[in-house]
């Protein structure tokens, strides 16, 4: 009878057993899922903090494109300006048109007055000669003369009309920029306004589902504690019951042994112990059923929290469902805005283009102005130039400015990001395994996540935030803590089922047999301990296995924080990978967005002929086709050896035939370097879009290999959550034939082992690609630093060349000799800075050159200040005199000293020849 006891009593305590292993794994699979709650809860908010970052990017776009309106503001009132001194020069000329005029018809009266007096005086054939030839060379001149004017007014008119084509244009475009300028921002605002509503919604969603699953957390460890209790209570009931049955049996085997019919009086008065124990067992019984019901209230309570726990997770997949449109919206938004400020830079790139051809059009006029000026006009002159050389000076100022604030941002930018690789804590993507949850933990996590919300807020400093987190990686671990929740809740079902089963009322009495059995062995079991402590003292065997147990735990514990540092470090180079990875995205974003700022660079080389030189194409693309350099090196080497000439004008001219060799030779080496130049760009741009095909390559191949970790996972978790069903649905097979310790601790081991193998044979691999490709990146990195330092160095090089050759082609353009110069011409200019004697023309040869080329332009002595102030502004500005005004002023000049000599020829009696 003790023997089926005890078989019978061995299988509740093994069920009490396992649904004590069962609770303990639930309780530390409900601690893994807070951990990974709190884990999301972490991402979320870095997720909006990257938002703010973003909007934070999105106002310093927008000040920067302020900055650039400004500054186009600023033009624009210059542009005013110079239309307003344009309109004063018009009446300016047009006062100075009358007067020529008015000049005119004071000549004709006084040219009257002369012949009607020259005919008074003589009278015969030699007057009709006389008339003739007045006539004539008044004839001729009057032709000149209305013919130039005429080409004038014409050029004028064209002018004029062309001017006010681009003004038109320019004030459409003008009301068309700030009409879609007003457009825009009426759109900005109101997408920040839908955002700021939208992160509201979502943060105040957020805050409610938090504070309730924090209430219904602490619901469960409320009813765990209470189950805890009456778990305890239970065990004290089975203990009483014990005992009353200990004594039930012992009175049945006291009637059992009574076998006379003598003793009837002692049966009688078992009967009346039965009788007496008799409302005992109904106390019991009654207690038994009160914890029936009270287990079975708490499992109804606790199926309610299951499904309420279910509508919280479906109202949070909804939230997000109504969030991801509102998410594509902004989305559609910024791709819209994209395409707004490219169709906002395409108007500027053609303002830009309209001012330029509008500027060209001042030059022409500026370059093409009447032969003859009053002073009013050359004091217009200077202040415009002044005021012109004072705007580029503060557009370059404002640009510099630009510039240093740029670089300042980029360094500071450079010094965060080295800060934050220094100062990054280990984050653990991977969520340890917890052995075990204690009342003590259970508060700590709770006190935890209350204060989540207070630790961090969204006053702390973006330094802290982790930039390396993106959204695939938030959905991807969510679908796998969705996936974990419902393995989990199917366990919690079939658990749910087994122990219903178990609790029923048909089975309760077979349940109470078996508890009695158990009961009974394991006194048996301490009765022979005390007997064998008693005999031998102490048990050696107990300390030696007790020791064993204690150093395999602790040899397991160094292999856990020896696996945790190996996790921990991969980590680490994954994310040093990942920061690596979005420098790089960084630094080709902004090397995109230079690309798209900076104006197209392309050099156009045009191959020269044998024939022409340098000079004579640049001075064809200036305009300046009057002139052939050959023929002016050729006149210039004439003059040199013309003995006529002082040795200080010899010497002039020789240098300035020198000067222009030396600069057809230093334009050849420019072009030459250009083309150098050249070629090494596009090399560079070559190499540019290998790293850019070897990156996108790289970034693909960790995309693979992350989603091959991430499958690799799920698989291991798929194949624990069968093991467990496989071992559940056993038990529940063969109730009665369990499993023995051993080969329970040994379908452990072989689960770890398996899970350990293809932990550590898909870490190695990982490890090993991600190392491969960490180093080609550093590589690329390291490479394309130095292409940009190559590119910076080359193009500053190339605006130091540009520089030079404009300085250059200006000297050579200001030194450019007539192409056929009389000897008297030349004479009276010399003759001229005899009489000067000017302080600045004696200084060196060259600037006696830009002496000769201004006086040709001033050659009278009522104008000597004005003479000194060109000749000073000349010397000192480096001011641009064509050619073709010089030619065009001394053929004038040569023809009226044509038509004064006859008139006095004729006047005096003698005959031209």
């Amino acid at each position: 009878m003790s023997k089926k006891g005890r078989s019978k009593a061995e299988k509740p305590e093994v069920l009490i057993m396992s649904l004590q292993a069962a609770n303990e794994d639930l309780r530390t699979k409900l601690t893994d899922i807070q951990i990974e709650l709190h884990q999301e809860k972490s991402k979320v908010n870095k997720l909006e903090r990257e938002k703010i970052q973003e909007t934070k990017r999105i106002r310093e776009l927008e000040q920067r494109k302020q900055t650039v309106q400004i500054t186009e503001l600023k033009a624009k009132l210059h542009e005013e300006k110079m239309k307003e001194l344009q309109a004063v020069r018009e009446n300016l000329i047009k006062q100075h048109e009358q007067e020529m005029a008015r000049t005119m018809k004071i000549r004709d009266s006084e040219i009257q007055r002369l012949k009607s007096a020259l005919y008074a005086l003589r009278e015969g054939t030699s007057d009709k000669v006389r008339t003739a030839l007045s006539i004539e060379a008044r004839e001729e001149a009057r032709k000149q003369f209305d013919s130039e004017r005429l080409k004038l007014l014409q050029e004028i008119t064209e002018l004029k009309s062309a001017k006010k084509q681009v003004d038109e244009a320019l004030n459409n475009m003008i009301q068309a920029d700030k009409i879609k300028a007003g457009d825009l921002r009426s759109e900005h605002q109101s997408h920040q306004e839908a955002i700021s509503k939208i992160k509201w919604e979502s943060e105040r969603d957020i805050r409610r589902l938090m504070d309730e699953i924090k209430a219904k957390d602490r619901t469960i460890f409320s009813l765990e504690k209470e189950l805890e209790t009456l778990t305890g209570y239970v065990q004290k009931l089975q203990l009483q019951k014990e005992a009353l049955d200990e004594q039930l049996f012992l009175v049945k085997e006291a009637e059992c042994n009574m076998s006379s019919p003598k003793r009837e009086i002692p049966g009688r008065a078992g009967d009346g112990s039965e009788h007496c124990s008799s409302p005992d067992l109904r106390r019991n019984q009654k207690r038994m059923a009160e914890l029936n019901a009270t287990i079975r209230k708490l499992e109804d309570r606790n199926t309610l929290l299951v499904d309420e726990r279910n509508e919280l997770l479906k109202r949070v997949r909804e939230a997000e469902k109504q969030c991801k449109p509102l998410l594509e919206r902004n989305k559609c938004l910024s791709k819209r805005n994209d395409e707004l400020m490219q169709s906002l830079q395409r108007m500027e790139e053609k303002l830009k283009a309209i001012t330029k051809e509008n500027l060209e059009m001042k030059e022409k006029m500026v370059s093409h102005p009447p032969l003859k000026k009053l002073k009013s006009l050359n004091d217009l002159d200077q202040a415009n130039e002044e005021q012109e050389t004072e705007f580029l000076k503060l557009q370059v100022i404002e640009q510099q400015n630009i510039i240093d604030e740029l670089t300042r941002d980029r360094e500071k930018l450079i010094r965060r990001r080295k800060h934050k690789r220094s100062s990054k804590p280990i984050k653990r993507h991977v969520l340890d395994t917890v052995y075990g949850g204690d009342d003590d933990s259970m508060d700590s996590e709770t006190s935890s996540m209350a204060s989540f919300r207070t630790d961090r807020t969204p006053a702390t400093p973006d330094e802290d935030l982790d930039e390396s987190l993106a959204a695939e990686e938030s959905e991807l671990r969510f679908r796998q803590l969705t996936k974990e929740y419902q393995a989990l809740q199917r366990a919690y079902a079939l658990l749910q089922e087994q122990t219903g089963g178990i609790i029923d009322a048909e089975r309760e009495a077979k349940a109470q047999e078996q508890l009695q059995a158990e009961v009974q062995r394991y006194r048996a079991k301490i009765e022979d301990l005390e007997k064998t402590l008693a005999q031998k003292g102490q048990d050696s065997h107990w300390v030696e296995d007790k020791q064993l147990f204690i150093k395999r735990n602790q040899e397991l514990l160094d292999k856990i924080e020896k696996l945790e540092v190996e996790n921990n470090r991969l980590q680490q180079e994954l994310q040093d990978a990942r920061d690596q990875n979005e420098l790089l995205e960084f630094r080709n974003l902004e090397l995109e967005e230079r690309e798209r700022r900076s104006p197209p660079f392309n050099l156009q080389i045009h191959p020269f002929s044998d024939g022409v030189s340098a000079l004579q194409i640049y001075c064809m693309k200036e305009g300046v086709k009057d002139v052939s350099i050959p023929d002016l090196i050729k006149q210039l080497d004439i003059l040199g050896d013309n003995g006529n000439l002082r040795n200080e004008e010899q010497v002039a001219i020789i240098q300035a035939s020198t000067v222009l060799s030396l600069a057809e030779k230093w334009i050849q080496q420019i072009e030459g370097a250009e083309a150098a130049l050249h070629q090494k760009m596009m090399e560079l741009e070559s190499d540019m879009e290998q790293f850019c095909k070897i990156k996108g390559y790289l970034e693909e191949e960790l995309d693979y290999r992350k989603q091959a970790l991430d499958q690799a996972y799920m698989r291991i978790q798929e194949l624990e959550a069968t093991l467990y069903n496989a071992l559940q649905q056993e038990t529940v097979i063969k109730f009665g034939e369990l499993l023995s310790e051993k080969q329970q601790e040994e379908l452990r081991t072989a689960v770890e082992k398996l899970r350990r193998q293809m932990l550590r044979k898909s870490r190695e691999y990982d490890c090993q690609i991600l190392q491969e490709r960490m180093e080609l990146l550093q590589q690329a990195h390291q490479r394309i630093r130095d292409l940009e330092d190559k590119t910076d160095i080359q193009k500053r090089q190339i605006k130091d060349l540009e520089e030079k050759n404009d300085h250059q082609h200006r000297k050579v353009l200001r030194g450019q000799m007539l192409p056929n110069p009389q000897k008297k011409n030349i004479t009276t200019v010399y003759n001229y800075f005899k009489t000067k004697q000017l302080s600045a023309i004696k200084t060196t040869p060259t600037m006696q050159f830009k002496a000769i080329i201004q006086n040709l332009l001033l050659d009278s002595s009522c104008l000597k200040l004005q003479y000194q102030l060109h000749l000073r502004k000349f010397c000192e500005e480096e001011e641009y005199i064509p050619a073709t005004y010089i030619t065009r002023f001394i053929f004038k000049k040569n023809q009226q000293e044509a038509t004064f000599s006859r008139l006095s020829k004729s006047m005096s009696g003698k005959e031209p020849k």
